[in-house]
C-alpha cells in the first residue's frame, strides 16, 4: 500500500484537491490517504470541507489576520515538516501555486519525498503578475517529480523549460470535475440562501458576478475596479452587481468604502460553494482577476471579462469566450457595455468551451499515480 500525503490551504485548492481525494478514496487497498491542511482560509476551507464530505487528518491552522507570504512560507514550511517526517509518506501531492503549495513541495524536497503537482505549467512569464504566485508555481515545477498539466498551453510550457517529457501528463482541470459534481448537486438544493434572498425580487435584472481580490490589485487597481462597477451601475438601470467580499482588509475595507452605498451593487460575505456555483450560473456577465473563475466560466457558457494585466489562462482568450481587460476604468466600462448593449457580441462569447478538461482529469491524475509510483 502506497501511502500519499495531500496538502493543501485555500479554498481553491480544497476545491480542486476535492475530486482528487475522492478517487484516490476508491482505492483504499492500494492508497493510504493523508490529509493535511495548513489553513490559510479557516472558515472557506472549512465549508468545502463538510460539501465534499472530507475530514483532515493534520491541521496546521496558520491564519493569522492581515499575514504577509512570510509569515505563511516559515509556519507552512516548518509546520509540514513535521508532518512529513511522522507519517513518511511515498508520495506527496500538491495543487496550484500558492505559497503553502511551494513550502510543502519543499519540505517534501529536503525530506527526498517524491512531489505530484496538480495545475502543473501555468505561466504568465512575469514574476510579479500574479504575486507571489508565479515564482511559486515555477519553483514547485523544479521540485516536484510529476507534472499534472491542465491544458495544452501548460504542458508545452513545462517542456519547453526542460521537464522531461514523461514526466509531464496533460490531464485537464480538476476544477472542472469539482464544478459539474456540484453543478449536479445544486440542481437538487433549495440555494438561494438569505444571503442571496434579493434575487426572488429581481428575477428579471441582468446579474453581473464580480470577485476581485489579488494582492497585485490591491490599492489603486482594486478602487479602479469599484469605481468602473459604480459607472456601470449608474448607465444601465436593468443591472445588479453581486460582488462576494474576500475577508482580506486590503480589499473589504476599500471596496466597502466606495461601493457599501450603492444601489444595485450587493457586497456579500463569501458564499459557500454551492452557492457560488449556482451564482456563476446566473450570472449574465462576470468580471473577475481569479484564475479558478476563468476556467468555471467557460464550461458555463458565461461571457468574462478578466481584470488583470497578464493571465496564465490563455486558452479561455484564444477560444473568444473571455477578454483581458486589465484595471484600467474605462477599458472595464467599454469592454462591459460592449457585452451589454451588443446581442451578436454577446452571442459569441456566452458560449460552453472546454479547454481545461472535461471533468475527468481527477481519474486521469489517479490513473498515472497508480502506474507510476
Amino acid at each position: 500500500m502506497d501511502k500519499i500525503a495531500v496538502i493543501f490551504g485555500t479554498r481553491p485548492e480544497a476545491i480542486k484537491m476535492a475530486p482528487v481525494i475522492k478517487t484516490l478514496q476508491k482505492y483504499p487497498k492500494r492508497f493510504k490517504i493523508i490529509i493535511c491542511l495548513t489553513a490559510q482560509h479557516r472558515d472557506l476551507l472549512d465549508e468545502v470541507l463538510r460539501l465534499f464530505e472530507i475530514r483532515a487528518d493534520y491541521d496546521l491552522d496558520i491564519m493569522e489576520e492581515n499575514q504577509s507570504p512570510f509569515e505563511v512560507t516559515s509556519k507552512g514550511l516548518l509546520g509540514v515538516r513535521g508532518i512529513l517526517k511522522k507519517e513518511n509518506p511515498d508520495f506527496v501531492l500538491v495543487q496550484g501555486d500558492t505559497t503553502n503549495a511551494f513550502t510543502s513541495a519543499l519540505a517534501a524536497f529536503y525530506l527526498k519525498i517524491p512531489v505530484g503537482h496538480i495545475e502543473a505549467g501555468l505561466r504568465t512569464n512575469d514574476k510579479f503578475q500574479p504575486f507571489p504566485e508565479e515564482i511559486n508555481r515555477r519553483l514547485i515545477s523544479q521540485i516536484a517529480d510529476f507534472h499534472f498539466a491542465p491544458a495544452k498551453q501548460a504542458e508545452e510550457n513545462l517542456i519547453s523549460e526542460g521537464i522531461p517529457k514523461d514526466r509531464v501528463f496533460l490531464t485537464g482541470n480538476t476544477v472542472i470535475d469539482a464544478l459539474f459534481y456540484i453543478s449536479r448537486k445544486v440542481k437538487d438544493l433549495k440555494i438561494l440562501t438569505k444571503r442571496l434572498s434579493f434575487l426572488r425580487h429581481q428575477p428579471s435584472a441582468r446579474l453581473i458576478l464580480v470577485t476581485a481580490h489579488r494582492r497585485e490589485n490591491f490599492n489603486a487597481p482594486l478602487r479602479n475596479i469599484c469605481l468602473a462597477l459604480k459607472k456601470i451601475v449608474s448607465r444601465n438601470n436593468d443591472l445588479i452587481v453581486v460582488y462576494p467580499l474576500h475577508p482580506n482588509p486590503n480589499v473589504k475595507g476599500p471596496v466597502e468604502k466606495i461601493l457599501g452605498k450603492i444601489n444595485r451593487i450587493k457586497l456579500i460575505p463569501p458564499l459557500d460553494y454551492a452557492s457560488f456555483v449556482y451564482l456563476m450560473s446566473r450570472a449574465y456577465l462576470i468580471l473577475t482577476d481569479s484564475g479558478g473563475i476563468q476556467e468555471e466560466a467557460t464550461a458555463l457558457g458565461k461571457p468574462l471579462l478578466i481584470m488583470r494585466e497578464k493571465t496564465e489562462r490563455p486558452e479561455a482568450i484564444r477560444e473568444g469566450v473571455a477578454k483581458l481587460v486589465g484595471t484600467d476604468i474605462d477599458s472595464i466600462v467599454r469592454n462591459a457595455e460592449i457585452l451589454l448593449n451588443s446581442k451578436k457580441t454577446y452571442k459569441s462569447m456566452a458560449k460552453m468551451v472546454y479547454p481545461f478538461g472535461n471533468g475527468k482529469a481527477a481519474e486521469k491524475i489517479i490513473k498515472i499515480i497508480k502506474d507510476k509510483i
